[in-house]
């Protein structure tokens, strides 16, 4: 059976709301789409010059903290902003070098992967509590990888959706029942894809239609987010931006909707190791 928990909320809080801001600028072209086009670097540019400043002051306008997954592509390409974030007191976890995908990586390929990152982050003051795939996925041995390094939890399943838990490796069956082999000491703090603003607004050519109208985006998030609140005790929400993405004028006055939308309704805004901190077992 999965082993989950709950998040030790301040008194009057109702849920821990993360937003994770996935700083992919131009390597989630390269490395996930093989998109090397003048295009579509100038769209990772955006992210980087105009779509993370953005974020930026609106997080201190209202006083957030938020996780920052960031490849080290990006910190090596957009060094003075990835230093700005760190200035700013936000929390940055690990998010591969160049937007990999590790389902298909042997371990020596995956595990130069988690060094190169680790030493972009070390560039910029950053050692990394948590792990995010750019993926979203796992190789067979990414837990086993994640543990060497000393990471305290990952950011990336989705076992749950409103709770923190231990993820388990899985021995695959298509004859007999799946088998459950080990429980990894490595905290899991779900994602949902839908609780991401890229699939669902970029437009990729042949590929991902996105453009969808923000009204519907926002309805969901604070469907979801009410649905924690009033049946969820000790719930996490974990909600993924991109900076290229929830940077346009119009997606970034919804996502400021939806901060005091959260706030005015019981939302604790805390970064993804505030909420590892907090994690609890009845």
């Amino acid at each position: 059976m999965q082993r989950n928990g709950k998040v030790r909320l301040p008194e009057g809080k109702k849920v821990a709301v993360n937003i994770g801001c996935d700083f992919d600028a131009q390597s989630i072209w390269d490395g996930s789409f093989n998109l090397t086009s003048p295009a579509y670097m100038a769209r990772g540019e955006f992210g980087a010059e105009v779509g993370a400043p953005r974020l930026l002051k609106l997080f201190e306008k209202y006083g957030i903290k938020t996780t920052w997954c960031i490849p080290g592509h990006t910190v090596d390409t957009f060094t003075d902003i990835c230093k700005e974030v760190v200035e700013a007191g936000h929390e940055v976890a690990h998010h591969g070098y160049v937007h990999e995908n590790p389902t298909k990586a042997s371990y020596e390929e995956e595990e130069k992967v988690i060094k190169m990152g680790l030493e972009s982050l070390a560039k910029i003051g950053v050692k990394p509590r948590g792990y995010r795939s750019p993926y979203w996925d796992f190789s067979p041995n990414t837990l086993e990888i994640l543990e060497k390094y000393g990471f305290e939890y990952d950011s990336s399943l989705m076992g749950n959706d409103l709770h923190p838990y231990y993820p388990r490796t899985v021995e695959v069956h298509s004859d007999k029942a799946n088998v459950f082999t080990k429980e990894s000491s490595i905290l899991e703090i779900p994602v949902s894809w839908y609780l991401d603003d890229f699939p669902q607004m970029e437009y990729i050519t042949g590929g991902q239609e996105g453009q969808r109208p923000v009204e519907d985006i926002y309805n969901r998030w604070v469907s979801i987010f009410d649905y924690a609140c009033n049946n969820e005790e000790g719930a996490c929400y974990a909600l993924t931006v991109h900076p290229q993405t929830i940077g346009r004028a119009h997606t970034i006055q919804m996502l400021e909707k939806l901060i005091q939308y959260m706030s005015d309704n019981g939302a604790w805004f805390a970064t993804l190791g505030e909420i590892y901190d907090n994690y609890y077992e009845d």
